[in-house]
């Protein structure tokens, strides 16, 4: 694990992940209907030649700080990086009654601002253009290709929020319950336990995410220098419009249509998204690659240990490069 990494190595991993990188810009854009959502632009400046663009859309309860260090390999590539965080969430204010709650009416308002968000940054960065989204970004990225309202091309899913984990019911059923929870109680309440006291990272959460203890502590370290960055369960809203969107793109043809290159990555032992379901959703993209990790990755494997990190961060290398070559 990283603990053991030399101290020079282990420094200069600190130093990528915890700080806003010189030349990067951290600013608002403005959604149709005027919020104020959080944006991370850090141009290709450096001494490699430009590659291109990367937008990476993050999590449910993410922030942009948790990958810091992913942008930085990807800058060194001659990659310029854009992230945004969701309205709602980390430094976008928040949607639900509380503020460590997550809600969202209807997860069309995402997709709008995505949509939104790609038409402005495609125009303004070099190509080619790259849509990275993880867990929930990545459903979303996903959607919005599916509508068509984004064309990126290429698309890189991490761990994508296609499925839940849980009770071996149909999705059909789940859904029902999460319909009648939010008939019976204001929909923008939690939907699960977080912690006992609010905001506070609940005992065990690392083992749902990474095995890299240093990595985990990264995203500890930045809720402490930011505590708006904070965020706990999601409400009973956002459950049933979760679902009612992973029905949506589990509809035959869906997924069929897409003729975008999307390489997938998966952990066969996520705790939080259905690996099943992410695999049969690989199988019905025209144009997928599937990379499947074993039990050597959690959910966030874009944040696991050196040895797991490396392959993935080879993975994508290799997927762009056949996809989009540089000069591309």
């Amino acid at each position: 694990m990283n603990d053991i990494a030399a101290p020079d190595t282990q420094a200069r991993r600190e130093t990528r992940a915890r700080s806003i990188p010189e030349g990067a810009v951290e600013s608002f854009w403005t959604g149709q209907d005027g919020a104020r959502i959080r944006r991370l632009d850090w141009p290709a400046d450096g001494p490699a030649p430009v590659r291109g663009s990367i937008l990476f859309m993050p999590g449910r309860g993410d922030a942009y700080e948790k990958y810091l260090e992913l942008f930085a390999d990807w800058h060194e590539r001659g990659w310029a990086v854009t992230s945004a965080d969701w309205r709602g969430q980390a430094g976008s204010g928040r949607l639900g009654a509380d503020p460590h709650t997550g809600h969202v009416a209807d997860f069309a308002i995402w997709v709008d601002d995505l949509a939104r968000l790609w038409a402005d940054w495609q125009a303004t960065t070099p190509p080619p253009h790259v849509l990275v989204g993880h867990s929930m970004g990545g459903h979303l990225a996903l959607r919005a290709v599916a509508e068509q309202r984004i064309e990126p091309d290429a698309l890189v899913l991490s761990a994508p929020m296609l499925g839940f984990t849980g009770p071996l019911l149909p999705d059909a059923l789940l859904h029902l319950v999460a319909k009648v929870m939010c008939r019976v109680g204001d929909p923008r309440r939690p939907a699960w336990r977080w912690s006992e006291k609010p905001g506070e990272l609940p005992l065990g959460r690392q083992a749902l995410l990474t095995h890299d203890d240093a990595r985990y502590r990264d995203e500890v370290w930045w809720r402490e220098q930011r505590p708006e960055l904070a965020m706990g369960p999601g409400s009973w809203g956002w459950v049933e419009r979760a679902y009612a969107s992973m029905r949506g793109l589990n509809r035959a043809g869906v997924l069929e249509r897409i003729k975008v290159p999307t390489l997938i990555l998966a952990a066969e032992h996520d705790r939080l998204v259905g690996f099943a379901a992410t695999q049969r959703a690989a199988r019905r993209l025209p144009n997928s690659e599937f990379a499947p990790f074993g039990a050597e990755a959690r959910h966030e494997i874009l944040r696991e240990v050196d040895n797991v990190r490396n392959r993935v961060l080879r993975t994508i290398d290799l997927f762009l490069d056949r996809h989009v070559p540089p000069g591309s």
